[in-house]
């Protein structure tokens, strides 16, 4: 049951993913969470680094889409000044929303990866849509609405599990494949 939490690759920030080896293995859209995916749950707008970081994405020849759980108003004003098209109120880890995407950026699953901080939303629902799916550390915990903390105590027994299984790497890196 709990294997459908792990994520196929972990890092600690979107800057730690190897763009060169995505595009190498024919990823050309990158689906992304928001909040302590992109910037922390109260950073209302993209940082320098992160505005850097998506024109790169962009260069190098990949499609972005924001897909988060939170309203249109975060969603929008974050995403809007970027030029990146955003789906909100997600509903993630349901399936909808992911192939509302995969339909937006026109590339099947097999071309797209999901990036994201939480196991039981951004990697379930990614896993469940068909795609490679990338965990990253969130970027400030402690500013987490009341749903994510429950989230989180769910994914500290289920990361507990895995562990004692030995299907979690102590240190990141590609993991098992589909």
């Amino acid at each position: 049951m709990f294997k459908r939490l792990l994520p196929d690759q972990i890092v600690n920030t979107v800057y730690d993913i190897d763009l060169n080896e995505l595009h190498a293995q024919g990823v050309r859209g990158i689906i992304t969470d928001l909040d302590n995916t992109l910037v922390s749950a109260k950073t209302p707008l993209a940082t320098p680094q992160l505005i850097g970081w998506l024109d790169l994405v962009r260069e190098r020849g990949f499609q972005v889409v924001i897909l988060s759980n939170n309203n249109d108003s975060r969603v929008g004003k974050f995403a809007s000044p970027l030029g990146i098209p955003y789906i909100p109120a997600a509903r993630k880890p349901g399936g909808a929303a992911f192939r509302r995407a995969l339909q937006r950026m026109e590339l099947p699953a097999e071309q797209a990866v999901v990036v994201g901080d939480q196991m039981l939303t951004d990697v379930l629902g990614g896993r469940r849509a068909g795609l490679h799916t990338i965990l990253v550390t969130p970027i400030a915990p402690a500013e987490e609405g009341w749903a994510t903390q429950i989230n989180r105590r769910i994914e500290k027994v289920a990361l507990a599990r895995l562990r004692k299984k030995g299907l979690w790497p102590e240190q990141g890196g590609r993991q098992h494949g589909k």
